[in-house]
């Protein structure tokens, strides 16, 4: 029999059966990646570094969502915001790969080629070196934890009765639908704020 036309197995190939794996368990395995491709699972350590290797695998293919051309707005802080929008956007498509990847270093090179964008922007615009990463993380923090909070249900406060709890339910019936969103715009504006106070401090 001749070669196949179209190879069984490729970088792509397992980057999409291993985030369609995550997106409907929360976890994947090399093993049950190897089957769904329909071969050996050594034949996937010729094309991937084992376990870490497919996290990376995944977390390059959320993050091609992210629209880093924000990234290259006039000013920082409208970039910051728009690059912040987008990456939550990519990774509210897939939420159970949050965990996943936030317990594992970052060494996929589109992914790090972001940060080093971000990092620049932060440094231009005259942030101390000392500040940037923790500036970062919280902005991250920010981000995923509302990419996870618009996976949950809209409504996510039950009151057995009105009664009991007569202000809560008052401020639940006056919410109305995109409470998720609204909240990340709270969370991110009260970050920017932040920010420049911290850029302000400088001058002062």
């Amino acid at each position: 029999m001749g070669r196949p036309r179209t190879p069984l197995i490729d970088r792509p190939r397992i980057a999409t059966v291993a985030l369609e794996l995550v997106d409907a368990n929360g976890e994947f395995s090399v093993p049950a990646i190897a089957r769904r491709l329909g071969v050996q699972t050594g034949s996937l350590y010729h094309h991937v570094d084992g376990r870490d290797g497919v996290i990376e695998l995944i977390r390059e293919r959320v993050t091609q969502a992210i629209d880093v051309s924000t990234l290259s707005a006039p000013a920082w802080d409208t970039a910051l915001q728009d690059w912040a929008r987008s990456y939550r956007a990519a990774f509210a498509a897939h939420p159970k790969v949050i965990p996943l990847l936030t317990t594992h270093p970052v060494r996929a090179p589109g992914m790090l080629d972001q940060y080093e964008r971000v990092v620049r922007v932060l440094t231009d615009a005259g942030f101390a070196t000392v500040d940037v990463m923790p500036l970062i993380t919280a902005l991250e923090n920010t981000v995923l934890g509302s990419a996870l909070d618009l996976a949950a249900p809209e409504t996510m406060w039950e009151p057995a009765d009105t009664t009991s709890t007569p202000r809560l339910s008052q401020a639940l019936a006056a919410i109305g639908e995109g409470r998720a969103d609204a909240a990340f715009e709270i969370a991110l504006a009260g970050f920017m704020g932040y920010a420049r106070g911290v850029l302000e401090g400088y001058e002062g």
